[in-house]
């Protein structure tokens, strides 16, 4: 089983990526920090990135949603972000890296969940505003690079996935992963 991790700004297209890789026949995880964004906006409650309680709940919908996810099923997986992602978006909102995420970046680490290639989907130029994604474009430029700089740090390899069209940059992973596949790696 091979999980691939997509990352990159917010905005950048990878949701709309993730689903059509599944469409295609993959197995997809979407993105945990705007499922509990929306489960607390849902709730009254305008901006839960605010606390710091917020990096927790995250956390454990990452986990729990990487380990729900069938193994017997098609043998790559996709991930809509990752724990490393929110190590990022940690330092990004100024919360101290709380112990649940050191414990579960430790944990997908020793149990090698995720490939160590991951796709890094580029900006498209602007961020569209919605409840849960309120950035600025210069603010998700920034946040870009921290989150290329937070896997790198980790060890991870970034393939690039440019702006462009859907179709072209899901044919690049496409071929990404053939190219992979067929290395062995």
């Amino acid at each position: 089983m091979k999980r691939y991790i997509l990352t990159g700004a917010p905005g950048s297209g990878k949701s709309t990526i993730l689903r059509r890789l599944a469409a295609l026949g993959y197995a997809t995880v979407e993105e945990a920090a705007t499922a509990v964004i929306a489960a607390r906006q849902a709730a009254g409650e305008a901006e839960p990135w605010t606390r710091p309680s917020f990096i927790d709940e995250t956390v454990v919908v990452q986990r729990r949603r990487q380990v729900r996810t069938p193994v017997d099923g098609p043998d790559v997986q996709f991930f809509d972000r990752s724990p490393i992602c929110t190590h990022a978006l940690s330092e990004f909102i100024g919360h101290p890296i709380p112990p649940v995420l050191t414990a579960e970046i430790e944990r997908i680490a020793r149990e090698r969940i995720y490939d160590r290639h991951v796709f890094f989907v580029r900006n498209l130029g602007f961020v569209e505003p919605t409840a849960a994604r309120r950035i600025s474009f210069e603010d998700s430029l920034r946040f870009e690079r921290l989150h290329e700089d937070t896997y790198r740090a980790f060890g991870f390899r970034l393939i690039d996935i440019p702006a462009g069209p859907l179709p072209g940059r899901v044919r690049k992973i496409r071929a990404a992963i053939g190219r992979l596949q067929a290395a062995g790696v």
